[in-house]
């Protein structure tokens, strides 16, 4: 009796290894779009996230745990080398055997140019003919005309000016580099450091890549993840597709939440610490009248914070948002002399708990943050 119960026993732990051994080791860049994927997987398995809350995405180094989740890994998901240009070299060299999704470059991502300068033109609620002609084209003619809300954000009629670069990527956060004893200094990337004239900050593309905080975009990529996912683990596609709709539907509603959120507010005038929020502004038609970095690696110039000032002077600026990881002084700064209000908005989610409830309350807080701002 005792050894056929060790034997059902064996068998049950052989048959619960082997299913777990089925299951696809996945890696995924960032923490919002982690959470993306742990929802799909919801019921199934478990995500590795490689870029860890409160790090700067842009410029990493890599944990040997996270070096050997990128080995391990069967799929990787990634925004692309616009938001993680270390990351490229780094999923060729280490998840060479893995299925590689680049969410940027996926089919129905809907992609915005980056703005030039310290203030925004949209913000004179302009949308008459300027509209998103630009938006459309660059999301690589994926059917989303319908959504490129022509008459909505005039974002091609921004001046250019070369004074005010995008240096983005120059990001070295002394405070996240935690990687001294990281074997991986060769995504080290000299090459983008010091950037702060022009556009060389932006080597890797023309696009701005917080493209997560569209939750149309996030709709789009439920789908590709799960598809993904079940090319991987067809005995899990069920779950996976089913995960995959519903979260969908999760999306709407949080959608209709956060327009409600707004409705009362809108009219409402904001500046933001750096220019990361344009899809959110884009989805919800709530844009921002400025950032005051273009960069959220370097302080801005004192001619940047005068022509930020000057514009909350002349046009009573309701909100000036700050981010947890940056120097509040200079958002006092900012203020000095002003009657706006001040928050603190943050889109990675850093002092979020990584799962499948990050993403969507990572917008939640966004929304009220700024609805109680202004």
């Amino acid at each position: 009796m005792s050894r056929k119960l060790l034997s059902l026993s064996a068998t049950a732990a052989l048959m619960g290894g082997t299913a777990m051994a089925d299951v696809p080791n996945v890696a995924v860049d960032i923490a919002p779009v982690h959470s993306l994927v742990a929802r799909v997987m919801d019921g199934v398995g478990t995500p590795n996230l490689i870029v860890q809350p409160g790090a700067s995405p842009h410029e990493y180094s890599l944990r040997p745990s996270e070096a050997a989740a990128l080995q391990e890994a069967d799929l990787v998901f990634w925004l692309g080398e616009d938001l993680t240009p270390w990351m490229d070299d780094a999923v060729e060299t280490l998840a060479e055997d893995a299925a590689v999704t680049t969410l940027l470059d996926a089919e129905g991502t809907i992609l915005l140019d980056f703005r030039e300068g310290a203030l925004f033109e949209a913000h004179s609620h302009d949308h008459g003919d300027g509209g998103h002609d630009a938006h459309a084209e660059d999301a690589h003619d994926h059917d989303h005309e319908e959504h490129a809300h022509d008459d909505e954000h005039a974002h091609d009629e921004h001046a250019h000016d070369d004074d005010h670069a995008h240096d983005d990527h120059d990001h070295g956060h002394e405070e996240h580099a935690e990687g001294e004893e990281h074997d991986h200094g060769e995504h080290d990337h000299d090459d983008h450091a010091g950037h702060d004239h022009g556009h060389e900050g932006h080597d890797h593309g023309e696009h701005d890549p917080h493209a997560w905080l569209s939750p149309e975009n996030a709709s789009t990529w439920l789908n590709l993840i799960a598809g993904q996912l079940s090319a991987a683990d067809p005995d899990n596609a069920g779950t996976y597709f089913a995960n995959a709709a519903a979260a969908r539907e999760e999306m709407e509603a949080l959608s209709a939440e956060i327009a409600a959120t707004l409705d009362p507010v809108r009219g409402g005038s904001f500046i933001v610490f750096h220019d990361a929020y344009q899809y959110f502004e884009t989805d919800f038609d709530f844009p921002a009248s400025g950032a005051i970095s273009l960069s959220d690696a370097s302080d801005p110039s004192p001619a940047r914070i005068a022509e930020i000032q000057g514009r909350i002077q002349e046009e009573g600026i309701d909100c000036v948002l700050a981010e947890p990881q940056f120097n509040p002084g200079i958002v006092e700064v900012v203020l000095d002399g002003t009657d706006a209000n001040t928050g603190v908005i943050d889109p990675l989610g850093a002092e979020l708990e990584p799962g499948s409830d990050l993403y969507p309350q990572l917008l939640r807080n966004m929304a009220t943050t700024l609805a109680e701002c202004l």
